[in-house]
């Protein structure tokens, strides 16, 4: 399967990332001055160099938005985990919904043992239509945090995290699931970026198979 993935410009300082005031006391103060130099050591160049391949083996950069992109979803998954080959057809639906709002997404593979005969499989059996990487050296897990599978990460301008955390709340625990999701909580925060505001919440718990488990 050929996969083009477009050119992905670069991570920028956030001030939503630092610790919230009053920054009192040495304690404070010293959190502040190693959050800041935390922040200026990963600036635009450092995102810029956040390189993965496609199945191509042709470098791509997903923190670079594409042109007249507003933002981009890494769909983190593997080949075997049941609840990422679950979630595909929710997945699709949401990428057919908001590919045309300014929205892409990208399938995202971690982990090594998924070479790219392995995922063309995937991606036929699952009949996914979206770019594909791989990111066998965990860059993309290390800057998104992600930690298990499916989970996203909605990426802004300047390589910021925007969301990451669950597509929806219908996994209470591995094995245990509810009929409907009560919460859809990526279609919520895309449906605020769309919109111009901000994610109310940026951060959720995402149910699936661990990332410390299979990367070896």
């Amino acid at each position: 399967m050929g996969v083009t993935s477009p050119a992905f410009p670069a991570y920028t300082p956030d001030s939503a990332y630092l610790p919230d005031p009053p920054y009192t006391g040495l304690v404070g103060r010293t959190l502040l001055f190693f959050t800041a130099l935390f922040l200026a050591t990963v600036g635009p160049a450092a995102a810029k160099q956040v390189r993965v391949a496609d199945l191509a083996g042709e470098a791509r950069h997903p923190l670079v938005l594409p042109p007249g992109r507003t933002a981009t979803v890494l769909v983190f998954t593997t080949t075997d985990c049941p609840i990422s080959n679950r979630y595909a057809p929710d997945i699709q639906a949401l990428a057919a919904k908001f590919q045309k709002q300014g929205i892409v997404f990208t399938l995202v593979y971690p982990v090594r043992t998924d070479t790219p005969a392995v995922i063309r499989e995937h991606v036929k059996k699952f009949g996914y239509a979206m770019p594909v990487v791989r990111d066998t050296a965990q860059e993309l897990v290390r800057h998104t945090g992600v930690t298990v599978t499916p989970e996203v990460a909605v990426i802004g301008p300047g390589g910021r995290v925007l969301y990451r955390g669950r597509i929806d709340d219908r996994y209470l625990d591995f094995g245990r699931d509810r009929l409907q999701p009560s919460d859809r909580s990526l279609e919520r925060a895309l449906d605020a970026i769309v919109q111009g505001k901000a994610v109310a919440v940026r951060e959720t718990k995402a149910v699936g198979c661990f990332l410390q488990d299979l990367i070896k």
